[in-house]
């Protein structure tokens, strides 16, 4: 342990500790890059992908949660108008945080269960046997 102590606190003659010093700094600095400033640059970098490839039509998710559908683009503003159900309101480009892939959005749900509509409707099922036919009488009514 006391060599240890003074490896890192005793500096020795020829300027080793400065030399330790130094490269401790250095992998601090390339820690922070590689940790926190590279990946932070990658998403903005998706992000601006993302907002190039906007177009009208396309379902979105805004910063606040709002879900609705791109009505029109200013890229003179660099606006977006959202149909949120008929309610169209004007954000920046930046308020949008996903876009919804056309295959995840309520549509395609709609159509499916519009498909399943069409099926044709199973058979109806026998009578039970323990039910009276139609016109015979129960044993509410034979007791009258």
């Amino acid at each position: 342990m006391k060599r240890l102590n003074n490896l890192f606190l005793a500096a020795p003659a020829a300027g080793g500790g400065n030399m330790m010093m130094i490269l401790m700094i250095i992998v601090l600095i390339a820690f922070t890059y590689f940790g926190m400033i590279r990946p932070q640059k990658k998403q903005q970098q998706k992000r601006m992908q993302m907002m190039d490839k906007l177009k009208k039509g396309d379902s979105v998710v805004l910063v606040d949660g709002l879900h609705g559908k791109i009505d029109s683009i200013n890229d003179k503003d660099k606006t977006v108008v959202v149909d949120a159900d008929g309610i169209y309101l004007t954000f920046s480009r930046m308020a949008v945080r996903q876009v919804i892939p056309a295959a995840a959005t309520p549509a395609t749900d709609e159509k499916a269960d519009q498909a399943e509509e069409a099926k044709p409707a199973e058979p109806a099922k026998e009578a039970d046997a323990t039910e009276p036919a139609a016109g015979e009488p129960t044993e509410d009514q034979d007791e009258k």
